[in-house]
């Protein structure tokens, strides 16, 4: 099963793929979408959904994995960065992804076990578990990787 993590964001979106099988993972792309900053809302949200329709195409997976919001304090990122969600979700759904949603709190579990775990620890988790030498970079990445290991996770 191949999956789609991602991490949202307007300024940076993080987007990891992985391949599932048989209680193993390996990263087969990951990375992160960037828009300028001072660049109108709807113009990020088109780079976005083309940036995204470009990965979903070029790595075909069957399955998006994606961060749900927490936010307890700046209420206009929350809502363009729930914008910037909404757009990867309608990507995903228009080529025939099922979309699974986790929160941070899910996703720490699901990689250490542990709900409070710092984002050190969860990308540590991710170099880990897909084998790889190094933490992926940026973080954004690393934390879409971790919303797709938690899908996997979760299928078993």
């Amino acid at each position: 099963m191949r999956i789609l993590g991602i991490d949202p964001g307007t300024g940076i979106l993080g987007f990891g793929v992985i391949e599932a099988s048989g209680g193993k993972a390996k990263m087969v792309d990951a990375g992160v979408i960037r828009t300028p900053a001072h660049t109108p809302l709807d113009e990020r949200l088109v780079e976005i959904y083309d940036s995204l329709k470009q990965i979903i195409k070029e790595t075909s997976p069957q399955e998006m994995s994606i961060e749900k919001l927490f936010f307890a304090q700046n209420i206009t990122t929350a809502i363009s960065v729930s914008h910037a969600r909404g757009v990867a979700m309608l990507a995903g759904k228009q080529d025939g992804l099922t979309i699974y949603e986790y929160t941070p709190l899910q996703i720490k579990q699901a990689l250490t076990g542990y709900g409070r775990a710092d984002k050190k620890q969860i990308q540590e988790m991710v170099r880990a578990i897909l084998g790889l030498k190094q933490i992926p970079k940026p973080d954004d990445a690393a934390d879409a990787l971790a919303a797709a290991l938690t899908h996997s996770q979760s299928m078993r």
